[in-house]
């Protein structure tokens, strides 16, 4: 296994076939938010908003969008976050697939906070919102592809990134294995979750990125439990 996880897995993922879908996708989507809570996914998508809206000087107006966000679950942390600390915070979740749109809004139907949008990460708009954040969003790209995304998503930003993803480790990867054959029969769920982590990174991979002209004020840190956090703000200073 330690020589399997030593490069970034490049097969691709069953949610990244989207001619697929239907009930066993957005059955996925719910199960994912059972693992998300399980492995404390919403904490480094937290902490980098943080980071980025403090360095704004804690602005009490804040746009976010979460780009390939699924049911956007990892948000509900960021939106009581920004009710105790009387911010006005407004979420747009994106996400490519028809699933994932109609997920998201049974999740948020009564949160008037939320926008959901169906939308490729290409067809945004530069300065669209102030903070645009990626949930395990960034692993399904490599090479050239994963620079491309990094950069129009600082390009659709007005502060900058938040980046939350895997640490590619052969105990996240056992134990993410375990949780989806103990929680699911759902083959997205089964076949992608220790694939995500394969398909994950380390500070290498991020120092690499960092070198990408526009990225120099590129941040990592890890964060529990095996992930990273990554902020990128648009004018460092």
């Amino acid at each position: 296994m330690p020589k399997m996880l030593a490069a970034r897995e490049s097969r691709p993922e069953l949610m990244d076939d989207w001619s697929q879908g239907g009930a066993e996708l957005r059955e996925a989507f719910v199960h994912l938010r059972r693992l998300n809570s399980l492995f404390g996914a919403a904490g480094p998508t937290f902490y980098g908003v943080k980071r980025l809206w403090r360095s704004a000087g804690c602005p009490k107006e804040l746009s976010i969008l979460d780009i390939g966000a699924g049911s956007g679950d990892v948000n509900r942390k960021l939106l009581q976050w920004a009710t105790e600390e009387g911010v006005h915070l407004r979420v747009t979740l994106a996400d490519i697939t028809k699933e994932a749109v109609k997920e998201a809004s049974l999740f948020y139907w009564n949160e008037a906070r939320v926008h959901v949008v169906q939308a490729d990460l290409y067809e945004l708009e530069p300065d669209s919102a102030d903070i645009v954040t990626g949930t395990q969003f960034l692993h399904h790209f490599s090479g050239t592809e994963l620079v491309r995304a990094a950069k129009h998503m600082l390009q659709v930003s007005r502060l900058g990134v938040v980046v939350n993803d895997i640490h590619r480790h052969w105990l996240p990867w056992s134990a993410v294995w375990l949780a989806t054959r103990m929680l699911s029969r759902n083959p997205y769920i089964r076949h992608d979750g220790p694939l995500s982590v394969a398909k994950g990174f380390r500070a290498e991979d991020w120092q690499k990125l960092k070198q990408t002209p526009g990225m120099e004020g590129l941040h990592y840190s890890w964060r529990p439990l095996f992930r990273y956090v990554v902020t990128i703000p648009k004018n460092p200073g």
